[in-house]
Parts: structure tokens; sequence; C-alpha cells
């Protein structure tokens, strides 16, 4: 696990000297060399220095490491226009080493340090690269909401360290506390993000900019579930007692957070509260504790952090060319880019679970853990699905539909890069779906 910390080490002083297309090549190339270990089982592979990988944070790093390489791809027009493009690059290094370390750690205050630490390069990227002067009012929400839940979690972890002098995840068991409970899961739900404390979460989107955007929704709310599924093993008897409470906020927030995307006129708000019901579903999911649950969970938060990423990266691109994200002027791009037209509606179908996308896998293997947790799951998810549909539909026919805008002056057409950057999202999203025994076996 050391020679990729050291890597990136490596890379940050690199990102004052290189070229773009270095640095991403270098990205690149650590993803492959990352996937050479891949880890078959729940067996936890390269142990070192309290680090180690089981098949859940490799997903995880993989997922984080794919991502980067994709972000730098998508921020050309910061090296071209030469946006203090170095900084950037250092910041992003910076959040892949904290990332890194936070899902591959296997001491719980490792993980918590870099669970925090990872908060600061999104907030530099939030601010430093944000579009509207919004974004400063944005940065504050995601700081206050994920700061004021930590504070319990440090002082829990203290408790636990005081009364069970071992903070290695795999040690600790049983912890029958209701308190140590909400202290330790609180941050878990923001950062997730659960229905009631969202709301951070479309304000940080719709002010960051491409980049900001893309690991936000493609790895920052993976840190909540993956913290969850890591400790949920530490709750069991406390659990059982008092899940079925997220579960419900989940389920109905899901329903509520459909309908309120069916009424946004911004493209990047609704692509963010789309992210809020899938990840509420990812929340139902662990929250019944099952086997099913946690399968589907891994293989829904993974083809959430592709779809919505890609998502993400096609409203950018409609954004740069015609200056705004609103749905009544970002009309009928149909008759303008109808190659872009093709991943649209692809990534639109995704969104809504259609075959052959990774989200239809997830969405079937939850389906199955909450309609066995409870039967009466089954009128909230059928609510879900049926909006989920709506909503993509609705994203997909007003922005490539109708009369295009008059006032676009001048047009420039898809450039190679973005239809790449568009393909990279698209194809481990529809491809993964065909080795899905490797996402079913790590628990």
């Amino acid at each position: 696990m050391m020679k990729f910390i050291f890597f990136l080490l490596f890379l940050m002083p690199m990102s004052f000297l290189s070229e773009f297309w270095l640095m991403q090549f270098m990205f690149f190339m650590l993803s492959f060399f990352f996937l050479m270990n891949f880890s078959f089982n729940y067996l936890i592979m390269n142990i070192s220095m309290s680090l180690g990988c089981d098949m859940l944070s490799f997903m995880m790093i993989l997922l984080s490491f794919w991502i980067c390489s994709l972000m730098i791809l998508s921020s050309e027009n910061l090296f071209k226009n030469n946006v203090y493009y170095n900084l950037f690059m250092l910041v992003m290094v910076s959040l892949m080493l904290s990332l890194y370390l936070t899902f591959s750690s296997l001491n719980m205050f490792i993980f918590y340090v870099f669970f925090e630490v990872s908060l600061i390069p999104i907030l530099i990227l939030v601010i430093g690269w944000g579009y509207q002067p919004e974004r400063i009012e944005a940065g504050l929400y995601l700081l206050f909401y994920t700061l004021l839940v930590s504070l319990p979690m440090m002082v829990a972890l203290f408790y636990l360290f005081n009364s069970k002098s071992i903070l290695e995840f795999y040690f600790l068991k049983d912890v029958n506390s209701v308190f140590i409970y909400f202290c330790i899961n609180l941050v878990f739900f923001v950062k997730m993000p659960m229905f009631f404390i969202h709301l951070w979460l479309p304000k940080a989107h719709v002010e960051a900019s491409i980049s900001g955007s893309m690991i936000l929704a493609g790895v920052m709310l993976k840190l909540g579930g993956y913290g969850l599924m890591r400790l949920m093993v530490i709750f069991m008897k406390i659990g059982l007692k008092i899940n079925y409470l997220f579960v419900v906020i989940s389920m109905i927030g899901g329903v509520i957070v459909s309908l309120l995307c069916i009424r946004q006129s911004d493209m990047k708000a609704l692509i963010a509260y789309s992210s809020v019901a899938h990840m509420g579903l990812v929340l139902g999911g662990i929250m019944t504790m099952s086997l099913w649950g946690m399968w589907g969970s891994l293989v829904m938060m993974l083809a959430h952090g592709f779809c919505s990423s890609g998502l993400f990266c096609l409203s950018n691109i409609l954004y740069e060319r015609v200056h705004s994200r609103s749905l009544y002027l970002v009309k009928g791009m149909l008759n303008i880019m109808p190659s872009m037209s093709l991943f649209w509606f692809l990534f639109c179908c995704c969104n809504m679970a259609a075959p052959p996308s990774l989200n239809l896998l997830g969405e079937i293997i939850l389906i199955n853990s909450l309609v066995g947790y409870s039967k009466l799951n089954m009128i909230m998810l059928m609510l879900m699905s049926f909006f989920s549909a709506v909503y993509s539909l609705f994203l997909y026919s007003y922005s490539q539909h109708g009369k295009f805008y008059s006032g676009i002056f001048s047009f420039y057409m898809g450039l190679s890069r973005e239809y790449l950057l568009l393909l990279l999202h698209l194809i481990p999203l529809n491809l993964l779906i065909l080795k899905s025994e490797y996402l079913s076996i790590c628990f």
C-alpha cells in the first residue's frame, strides 16, 4: 500500500513542473497499477503501516483514482486559460492522497483524521474554481455541516479507545450504546447525505466547478456509505433496534427528493438532488444490515459514482457553450450537437436504472433487501423507481428537444476530449455488470 502513497507524494512537486497531458498520463497509469492489486475476496491484502485493502476499500480506491483521472481530463480549460492550473493539480493530488489513506486505513482514528483532511481540498476546489459568488456560502455549508457532526465522532473515538484500548476496525465488537451509535454515525449520515441533512449537497454542486462536482458526486458521497458499511458490524445489537428509523427516513426522503427533482430548472441542481435520492437507497440498504443490502449498496455506490459524474460532465459541456445551466435556455441541443445527444440519452437511461447499466443491478439487489426488511417499503420503492424515470426523461427531453435558444450567437461542436471523457464514464458503468460476481463476494 505504501508504494502508491510514495507515488502520490512524488506527483506533488510534479504538479508544478509538468504539462497537462503528463499528469493525466500519470493518473491513468496509477489507476491501472492499482488494478493489478485486485482483491478477489473479503480478506485484507497488502497490509502495511495500519493500511490494508479488502474488496470494499479496493473498489472505493479504484473509483477515486479513476474519477480523479477524469477530473484532469475535464478541466483542460483551466490549463488552456492558465487559471492557477498548477495549484489545481496540487490540490487534486493532495485530495487523492487523503482519499487513498481514508479508504485503506485499518485503524479508526487514522480513518477519522483523513476523512476530515479530505474536506479541505474539496473546499478549496469549490471556493477557488467555482463559477458564481455564492460559492463561498456553499463552501461554508459544506464545511460546517461536516465539522459540526464530526466533533461528536472524535469524542466517541476517545471514549472507545479508553474503554477497549484498541481502535482497529476488526477488533472492535458489540458497542451497545445509542449515544455512541449516534455520535459516530451522524457524520456519515451528513456525508451521504441523508434526507433532512442534505441541504449542503445541492448548494455545493451548483456552485462548484466541473472538477469539484465530479469528485463530490463520484467519491465524497461514498465516504459516508463506506464508513457506515465498515462500522455497522460494531453496532449489530443496537442497530437491530433503531435502524428502522433511518430506513423510513431514507425511503420517504427519497420520494420527496425525487418530486423536488421534477421541478428543478437548473440542470446541476436536478442531478444533485437525484444523487440524494440514489444515496437514500444506499443508506436504506446498509441499514437493513443484510448481506443483500451490503452488496447492493456497494454496487449502487459504484454505479452512482460513474453515472452522476458523467451527467455533471454533460451539463458542464453545455454550460461551456451556452453559459447557462437553465433548462429554459439550454434546449434543442439535438439540432446542434446530435452526437452528444446520444450520450445524454445513455446517461439518462443509466440514471433511471435501465439495462445494461450497473445501476440496474444495484437497484435490483437493494429492492430485494429492502422488501425483505419490510413489505411496506414496496410502496416507496415503487414511487422512487417511477419518479427516477420521470426526472431522467424530463432532463433529457427538455435539454435535447424543442427549439434552441435564439440568443446563442457562436457555437462549437463536441471535442474529441469530451467524447473520450464521456466514454470513460460509460464503459465501466455498462461493462462492470458483466463481472458482477466480484462485487458480491466482499462480505
